[in-house]
């Protein structure tokens, strides 16, 4: 195992083209990080430069306290496991996951034998060492790559877009078995995705990517809970966080559906009149009609019309357009755009419960939990409300927690 720095990380291609900008990154000895972002944001690129794939343009990658600029990616000791799972059609499942043992010429082969069922037994691959890959399911040819991944000593494992091939009944079984194995194995993981919802559940921190530029680095519920800007809280989040359009009115706040008073810590960076964007998510919302007295004196209750709803069973999504003016539609479509994301339009998303008899074309009477709601600069989309005390506890919990698995017996025993 060894930790991963990255000092001022650039990747400028022959045309000018920046595809990763003056990143930097530390990612601990034992760590699940994640590079998440939409399409062409620079999070494959900058894995390709750990593994030494793509050169660098300029700044120090260092592993395990070396600087591995040169280096070939033989000589990094790294393993890496591909989307389209790169596996020799003519192969048994056992000689796959044997192959980069016996490039190594060194080993034996009974460590060879005890290191490739150690693996298939993690992994749950020992009935079938002896098929070829077109005889298996994504899910299983995905474990195998794994697998022989997994069969090296390695400083840190190289995941790129792993289950992006498989079905999504497949890829929350493979979140899970992945996560288990990097707990069990405790090496240093960098772990690239462009689905939030492998972000959120993996990771021990996620790293989020605009146009190669490095947004924000923080514990999932971080993210969710304080992100630094639009952008981020956009992206995190599904379904995304609600953006509204909001008029600073004294000291008021006007909302599409609700007024309410301008939080405290925004008072002396806003001007009267002055145009903000508010985010609110789906799940600061309920049908205001289930709540009890108590919990509905402590946030905002406003009546919508409802355009659809989406029933899941354990719950329902309520869909309320509004109106907004030419800047903040502009803002939004854009956004939508860059985040592919359909959701990010003139609608207000509310998720209320499945007991709710809402229903498409009635008005409906709703609750919003403001003290939960962030205000942005539509300008620079930086937020006006994140709170730095609450985000740095968030941190400090995050950390402990890393610590403690890595600290843990089992840990301690590997």
């Amino acid at each position: 195992m060894a930790a991963i720095e990255m000092r001022n990380i650039v990747k400028e291609y022959g045309d000018g083209f920046k595809a990763v900008n003056d990143v930097s990154l530390d990612i601990a000895d034992g760590e699940f990080m994640i590079l998440v972002g939409p399409s062409g944001c620079g999070k494959s690129t900058l894995l390709r430069m750990i593994v030494g794939l793509e050169d660098i343009t300029s700044g120090d990658m260092v592993i395990g306290g070396n600087r591995v600029n040169e280096k070939a990616p033989r000589d990094r000791n790294l393993s890496m496991v591909f989307q389209n799972y790169a596996l020799y059609p003519h192969l048994t499942v056992f000689e796959n996951i044997a192959f980069p043992l016996r490039l190594q010429k060194r080993i034996a082969e009974d460590e060879v034998q005890r290191r490739v069922k150690e693996a298939a037994a993690m992994l749950e691959l020992n009935e079938h060492l002896d098929r070829k890959p077109a005889n298996l399911s994504g899910g299983q040819r995905q474990r195998v790559a794994m697998g022989r991944a997994i069969v090296r000593h390695v400083d840190a494992f190289l995941f790129d877009e792993p289950l992006s091939n498989l079905d999504a009944k497949l890829r929350g079984q493979m979140r899970t078995e992945i996560s288990r194995m990097q707990r069990r194995l405790g090496t240093t993981t960098v772990y690239v995705t462009h689905d939030q919802t492998e972000a959120m559940t993996l990771g021990d921190r996620v790293a989020v990517l605009r146009r190669g530029f490095l947004q924000q680095v923080a514990s999932p519920r971080e993210l969710y809970e304080q992100p630094v800007n639009m952008f981020v809280a956009g992206f995190i989040g599904s379904p995304p966080m609600n953006f509204l359009p909001a008029v600073v009115a004294g000291s008021r706040l006007q909302l599409p559906f609700l007024e309410l008073d301008l939080p405290a810590g925004v008072t002396g960076k806003v001007a009267d009149g002055q145009l903000l964007i508010a985010g609110m998510r789906p799940d600061h919302f309920e049908d205001a009609r289930l709540l009890d007295p108590a919990k509905r004196a402590k946030g905002e209750v406003f009546r919508a019309r409802v355009d659809v709803t989406e029933w899941l069973g354990d719950s329902q999504y309520a869909y309320i357009p509004f109106e907004a003016n030419a800047e903040v539609a502009k803002q939004l479509a854009d956004l939508a755009a860059e985040l592919d994301s359909e959701a990010l339009r003139s609608q207000l998303i509310v998720k209320i419960d499945a007991m709710s008899r809402l229903r498409e074309n009635h008005e409906g009477e709703f609750w919003a939990d403001t003290s939960r709601m962030h205000l942005f600069d539509p300008r620079t989309g930086e937020n006006l409300t994140r709170d730095e005390a609450a985000a740095a506890d968030l941190a400090r919990l995050e950390q402990d927690d890393f610590r403690d698995r890595i600290d843990a017996p089992d840990a301690a025993a590997r």
